[in-house]
């Protein structure tokens, strides 16, 4: 055992290191991670679910959603569902979009499609169907729940301009997107229609843009400028078409008249205009007086119809409203009452005579021979038109009132005066004694023969020979003893006797000529036989003119039409 004594023992202190560099790679990486998911997370916008028939085009995970061509959002997922017929469309949406967001936004497909005259959609054939968002321009709630359109809206911006609303009785060929012309310029669209009242009406949304709607006066009229108009008048055949746009899809255009521009301008949504079935319908709503009247006229009026003009030495002044078959108590018999308007603003410099009233003012017109005809305006067609016309040597008429309404004399048309006239002229063949007057030519000429081939003149005839045979016999004998002057009585004799010869002859050529067999008997017979034809012939003319007038120019009927 050692006697060394023992060192006590010491602790060494030494320094604490650093911690390694190393850990400052995890430490940036989770401080990123952080900052990208609180950046993600506060950019990541609301989750929307929309509703569409179909989702046509539309891929989850990669579709998106765009406005003005800025991704505003991308589709999550795409359901069925459970009625079967929709399908739910969830996307997430950026946070840029969330204010867009309101009950007044609109979505829908964008694909390659024919829709409002346009082709849109073609940019889709590569980069496929996305969604487009259109928000509203006005304050609305929030929302997230929407029902997306089928076609895309009309106007897809927020352009500066007013709706207003048509009423029109039938849409015709109006469509979404057709176009709205003012004087030519295409100015607006057709944004869609009400079909509340649809069984009265239709109420039309067309939108017209700025500055062209500030021409929009109370006084504007409206009506359907679709397809294509045909005219026929004296410059010959016209053909009328606002655009070839609006002969596809239908078009509306409106104009203000002259006098009604200084009137104000229409607010949107306020005013509600007729919708007028062509141009001239809208020029004749410029007229705001009307007269009715009604008229009857004799026979038929095959060819007038509603809308038939009335005209006033042929100007036109109005329109017949209504043709229809009535029943008559009086007479006891079915008359056809023709109801009219007349516009009295068509006629210029009448405010003298407007103090007397319609009614003085029509009997004195009338009162000057004035009556209501029927008048054709087409002959091709047979269309007719009623004419208020001086008839030179009217019999008196007078002007009533019945229900309201003034009643005007009438008078036989053009065809009608043509028609009387043939018939006058057939009564007159008709009543000429033919057959009689063929008995007296007939025994005209018995009567010649019979006298050129009686006993008495030939026996006249030999009595004069036997008496010349005598007297040349006399003068023979007395001529032994005559002068020179007894010696020249055989040449009296023989001048006589060819006389003699002359009458016979004469008698024969009489009865040759005009003999029971000669040629101007028979050509008599004949004469009388085309006679009695050609009245007959005159006869079925008149029967068919005055049932079809319209033969002058179309030619004979067919034997259906006859019947």
């Amino acid at each position: 055992m050692s006697d060394k004594p023992t060192v006590p023992a010491s602790a060494r202190v030494q320094a604490r290191r650093l911690p390694s560099p190393i850990w400052l790679i995890p430490v940036v990486t989770v401080l990123v991670a952080a900052w990208l998911a609180w950046d993600t997370l506060s950019r990541r916008g609301p989750l929307i679910t929309v509703t569409f028939e179909s989702a046509e085009g539309l891929v989850a995970g990669q579709s998106q959603i765009k406005f003005r061509d800025v991704v505003m959002g991308q589709v999550q997922s795409i359901e069925l569902n459970d009625d079967l017929a929709h399908v739910t469309v969830t996307a997430r949406m950026n946070h840029e979009a969330e204010r867009l967001l309101t009950q007044q936004a609109r979505f829908w497909v964008v694909k390659p499609r024919l829709f409002a005259g346009s082709i849109s959609g073609l940019e889709t054939v590569l980069s496929g169907s996305y969604v487009a968002l259109l928000p509203s321009t006005e304050p609305a709630p929030a929302q997230r729940h929407f029902t997306g359109l089928e076609n895309p809206p009309v106007l897809q911006s927020s352009a500066a301009g007013h709706t207003f609303l048509l009423k029109a009785a039938l849409l015709g060929s109006i469509n979404l997107g057709s176009p709205v012309f003012y004087r030519g310029l295409d100015v607006g669209e057709v944004l869609g229609w009400d079909i509340a009242n649809m069984a009265e009406s239709v109420t039309i949304h067309a939108f017209v843009r700025a500055p062209f709607d500030q021409y929009v006066h109370e006084e504007s009229h409206f009506w359907n400028a679709s397809g294509l108009s045909v005219k026929l008048g004296a410059d010959g055949l016209q053909l009328q078409v606002e655009s070839l746009r609006a002969l596809l899809l239908g078009g509306i255009a409106f104009d203000t008249p002259f006098a009604a521009r200084t009137t104000p301008v229409v607010e949107a949504d306020k005013t509600i205009f007729p919708l007028y079935a062509s141009r001239d319908a809208a020029d004749e709503a410029g007229f705001k007086r009307r007269i009715t009247g009604i008229a009857y006229f004799p026979g038929a009026v095959d060819g007038l119809a509603r809308g038939a003009p009335v005209t006033l030495r042929g100007i036109r002044i109005g329109e017949v409203t209504s043709v229809r078959l009535e029943y008559d108590p009086q007479t006891d018999t079915i008359r056809v009452p023709v109801k009219f308007e007349i516009q009295p603003e068509r006629i210029g410099d009448i405010s003298d005579v407007e103090k007397r009233g319609p009614l003085d003012n029509i009997r004195h017109l009338v009162a000057l021979g004035m009556r209501a005809q029927l008048q054709s305006v087409n002959l091709l067609t047979g269309q007719k038109a009623v004419s208020f016309d001086i008839v030179p040597d009217a019999p008196p008429a007078e002007v009533t009132v019945e229900n309201g309404l003034f009643v005007v004399p009438t008078a036989p048309g053009e065809f009608a005066g043509i028609v009387s006239s043939v018939n006058a002229l057939v009564n007159k063949l008709n009543n000429m004694p033919f057959k009689q007057i063929g008995d007296n030519l007939n025994e005209t000429l018995a009567g010649l023969n019979k006298l050129s081939n009686g006993p008495a003149l030939r026996g006249t005839i030999d009595s004069l020979q036997a008496a010349l045979v005598s007297a040349k016999d006399v003068l023979a004998t007395i001529n032994t003893g005559a002068g020179p002057a007894i010696r020249r009585l055989p040449d009296i004799a023989a001048g006589l006797q060819e006389a003699v010869g002359r009458v016979n002859r004469v008698l024969q050529s009489v009865d040759a000529g005009y003999g029971d067999n000669s040629k101007f008997s028979r050509n008599l017979d004949r004469l009388l036989v085309q006679l009695n034809d050609a009245a007959q012939s005159i006869r079925v003319l008149s029967d068919i003119l005055s049932r079809h007038p319209e033969a002058l120019i179309r030619g004979r009927p067919d034997i259906g039409e006859m019947k």
